[in-house]
C-alpha cells in the first residue's frame, strides 16, 4: 500500500496525532457556549458547535435541551427551532419538529430519518439528480448494497470495511469527543461503526438517499446499543450540509467521491463546515485509465453517465484547491484513502 502526504502550516498551531506528523491546527473557531452544562459522558472541553435554538415555552423537564445541538436551516443556515423531546438519537428525533427562526420553514422527520434537503416537504416539485446519483435511491440497490455490492469493491483494491474503519480511526485521533459526520453514508455501513466507538459524542448518518436511509434504520431498529446511542438519520444534500460554518470535527465520505455530481461543490462544503484543526477522509475508485485527456474522459462520461473517476493527483489537487491542508493518501490497486484537515 503506497502512501503520500503533503504538509502546510498555518498560524496559531499545535502538534495533532495524524499520519505524516500533520500540522495546521488554528485557534479561530467559533465557539457558542451553552446556557446549561452537563457532565454526562461528553469531554470537557468547548467545541465549535452552534446549538439549534429552542423556544422558551418548550423548555419544559421533558423537553429541556441537552448539548449544543447543530443542525442548520439548509437554505439560509440559520438555527432551527426544536419542538419535541431532547435528546440526540434516532428516536427522540424522530419524535421532534425543526422549523427555521429566520425563514420558517419546517422539516420534519415522518420517515424515520430527518428531512434536510431543500426540497423538503414540497408536493409537486421534484428534483432528478444524475444517473450515478440517483442510482442509489432505488430501493433495491439499496437492499441490495450490504449484501453483495459492497463486497464486490475488493476486487478493486478495497480492503474490506473492517480494515477501511482502522484506517479511517487513525486519521481521526484528533476527533475523538466531537462530533462526526459520515456523509454519503448509503445504508450507515461505517455510521455504524463510528457510532459503537465510542469514541464521539454524536454521530450523523448523511445520504441523499431515502431508501438508503431507511435501509439503515432496518439495520439499528432491534440493536438498542446503536438506536439510542447518539447518532441521527439525515436526509441532506453533500452539496449544501444543513451544519453551521466550522461546527463539525470529522467527515468521513467512504466510496462517494465518484458518485456526486459536483466534488468541487462537495469538498468546499465538507470545509465550509469543519472546525479548524477538523478531518476529512475520504475513499473512492482511482481511474484505471490516468492517461486518457481531459475532454475524452468528460465526453464519455457525459455520453454514458458513469461515474467520476480521478487520478490520485487530480484528487489531491482537488481537495487541496478546496482549501484543506495537510493531504495524505494511501493507494492500493484501483482504491485510495486520503484524508485533510481544515487549517
Amino acid at each position: 500500500m503506497a502512501t503520500t502526504g503533503s504538509a502546510s502550516v498555518c498560524l496559531n498551531q499545535h502538534s495533532v496525532l495524524i499520519p505524516t506528523q500533520l500540522k495546521g491546527v488554528s485557534l479561530t473557531s467559533r465557539i457558542s457556549v451553552p446556557t446549561r452544562f452537563y457532565s454526562n459522558r461528553f469531554t470537557s472541553r468547548i467545541r465549535a458547535s452552534s446549538a439549534v435554538a429552542v423556544e422558551q415555552e418548550l423548555k419544559t423537564p421533558a423537553q429541556d435541551a441537552t448539548e449544543a445541538e447543530l443542525f442548520a436551516c439548509p437554505i439560509c443556515y440559520e438555527p432551527l427551532i426544536r419542538k419535541g423531546p431532547s435528546g440526540f438519537n434516532v428516536p427522540a428525533i424522530y419524535r421532534s419538529g425543526f422549523k427555521c427562526r429566520k425563514c420558517n420553514k419546517s422539516y420534519s422527520s415522518k420517515d424515520i430519518y430527518l428531512d434536510l434537503t431543500v426540497t423538503s416537504g414540497t408536493k409537486q416539485y421534484n428534483e432528478v439528480k444524475p444517473a450515478r446519483s440517483e442510482l442509489f435511491r432505488s430501493p433495491v440497490v439499496s437492499f441490495l448494497y450490504e449484501r453483495g455490492w459492497r463486497q464486490a469493491f475488493n476486487r478493486s483494491g478495497f480492503p474490506g470495511p473492517d480494515e477501511e474503519f482502522k484506517m479511517a480511526q487513525e486519521y481521526f485521533k484528533v476527533a475523538e469527543g466531537g462530533v462526526l459526520v459520515d456523509v454519503s453514508c448509503g445504508s450507515g455501513l461505517f455510521s455504524r461503526k463510528f457510532a459503537t466507538s465510542g469514541a464521539y459524542s454524536r454521530v450523523v448518518a448523511l445520504d441523499f438517499s431515502e431508501n438508503m436511509l431507511r435501509q439503515c434504520y432496518d439495520f439499528i431498529k432491534n440493536d438498542e446499543s446503536i438506536i439510542s446511542s447518539n447518532l441521527a438519520l439525515v436526509r441532506a444534500d453533500v452539496s449544501r450540509l444543513p451544519f453551521f460554518s466550522g461546527s463539525i470535527d470529522a467527515v468521513h465520505a467512504g466510496a462517494a467521491l465518484h458518485c456526486w455530481p459536483s466534488p468541487s461543490n462537495a469538498i468546499a462544503e465538507i470545509n465550509r463546515i469543519l472546525r479548524s484543526g477538523g478531518v476529512f477522509v475520504g475513499t473512492t475508485f482511482l481511474r484505471v485509465n490516468p492517461s486518457a485527456p481531459t475532454i475524452i474522459r468528460a465526453l464519455e462520461q457525459s455520453a454514458t453517465r458513469t461515474y467520476s473517476y480521478f487520478t490520485k493527483e487530480e484528487i489531491e489537487d482537488l481537495v487541496t484547491s478546496c482549501g484543506l491542508i495537510n493531504y495524505t493518501s494511501k493507494v492500493q490497486g484501483s482504491f485510495i484513502m486520503f484524508s485533510a484537515q481544515k487549517c
